[in-house]
């Protein structure tokens, strides 16, 4: 009989989490990404959403889970390796168009900074491409730890911060657009 892992538990309540809210029509999922990288012995998911309220879509949302190697060896083999390195990693990631101006990207980083606290590794990033007139922002939260199947609440949790965050940088990016 399979055993599912950690990674599978928490890619299940994630994702049921998200199609619940989307079948309820308070979000729409636009993609997702189900990975098992072979070469390096390690597996991720990840889905991006926004919310249904704005069409089309200022902000989109991403989840990913990642578990590498060490993850998956410490949890099918606890004898062998710390109990301290099961589990998975976890990547928000928050994707909107066209801000460079500073004091904007500062404001923006207040708003995740309300919801989500100061513990939290914030990355902001802007990409421009020329050829294409483009410019695209990307905010990232990463947390400090390994996330368990301890976790498994704070996980559905997760989500409703995540759509609180777009709800909250859409009504900020209505307001300067």
């Amino acid at each position: 009989m399979f055993d599912p892992t950690a990674f599978d538990n928490m890619k299940v309540v994630v994702e049921g989490a998200l199609y619940d809210l989307d079948l309820s029509g308070e979000i729409v999922i636009t993609d997702r990404n189900d990975i098992i990288n072979m070469a390096k012995m390690s597996r991720s998911f990840d889905i991006d959403f926004h919310n249904s309220s704005t069409q089309p879509a200022i902000v989109t949302a991403k989840l990913e889970i990642k578990a590498e190697l060490i993850n998956l060896a410490a949890e099918l083999m606890p004898n062998s390796l710390a109990q301290q390195q099961s589990g998975c990693t976890i990547k928000l990631q928050f994707f909107y168009d066209t801000i460079t101006d500073e004091a904007q990207l500062q404001r923006i980083r207040e708003i995740f900074f309300d919801i989500w606290g100061g513990t939290r590794q914030f990355s902001q990033s802007v990409t421009i491409t020329p050829s294409k007139s483009l410019i695209r922002n990307c905010i990232s939260i990463e947390f400090a730890r390994l996330i368990s199947e301890d976790q498994l609440d704070d996980l559905v949790e997760m989500v409703d911060f995540m759509i609180k965050t777009n709800e909250h940088l859409q009504s900020y990016l209505r307001e300067i657009c």
